[in-house]
């Protein structure tokens, strides 16, 4: 089957939208899915409020979320953000506000709603938006060369269509090992979203569970005809601490 005639079938499976850009994941399943915090992930979602001598303020969400009246749930799209968002905090505690005004200068760059799924992006934009944030947060030119690599080595586990636009993200299961194979991807055409073995339709939540209930890694590897580094990467997404 051609890739169009599997887009088309999603686009009908989700009312005609484009499943890339609405609310399919709980910030708890984005939590999950790139281990980033549940805290931090709020925050980026919801703002965070901070106290001042006039009072609380408040730091306005980072992301921008398909559905406003659902403030718990993110696209895609937002799923991606977060993941590139995350490179930034593996190598700085973020000051939410601080990477808010980095983006918002991105933005009258390079005008987009989410900027950093944006394939500008990945060209022109990260350096403007690196080179923003090191001076918001006083960091050396050797520091952001060092941002720039953790964030190149994260934008290589997004791949894009011949238009630019983000189909699919391959996440980290083994702690940001930057040199990891790819053998977990989140396609939103395929599984409604959720993250499966490459190649295959296989949820790697449903291998997850066949081995907490005592099947052994080989005895997947063998059901499932994939080999064992696959069925350990799958279970590593689910369930790191089993792994």
């Amino acid at each position: 089957m051609s890739r169009m005639r599997v887009d088309e079938r999603s686009f009908k499976l989700y009312s005609g939208q484009d499943p890339r850009v609405i609310s399919a994941y709980t910030i708890q399943e984005v939590s999950q899915f790139l281990s980033i915090p549940m805290a931090t992930l709020r925050s980026w979602v919801l703002g965070r409020y901070y106290p001042t001598e006039e009072g609380q303020k408040h730091f306005k969400p980072i992301l921008s979320l398909p559905d406003p009246k659902r403030k718990s749930h993110l696209s895609f799209i937002n799923l991606v953000e977060a993941h590139v968002l995350d490179a930034i905090r593996r190598e700085h505690k973020v000051p939410l506000y601080k990477v808010r005004s980095a983006l918002e200068y991105l933005q009258r760059k390079f005008p987009s709603k989410h900027p950093l799924a944006d394939q500008k992006f990945e060209t022109d934009g990260i350096d403007l938006f690196i080179q923003k944030y090191g001076q918001l947060i006083n960091i050396s030119q050797d520091g952001q060369l060092a941002i720039k690599s953790i964030m190149q080595a994260y934008l290589q586990r997004i791949e894009r269509d011949s238009s630019g636009l983000v189909i699919r993200l391959y996440p980290f299961v083994r702690r940001r090992d930057i040199n990891e194979p790819k053998m977990v991807v989140i396609d939103p055409f395929v599984s409604f979203g959720k993250p499966i073995l490459v190649g295959t339709g296989i949820p790697t939540a449903i291998i997850a569970q066949r081995y907490k209930s005592g099947e052994s890694i080989d005895e997947l590897a063998e059901d499932y005809g994939r080999s064992r580094l696959e069925i350990e990467e799958a279970i590593r997404c689910e369930l790191p601490q089993a792994a």
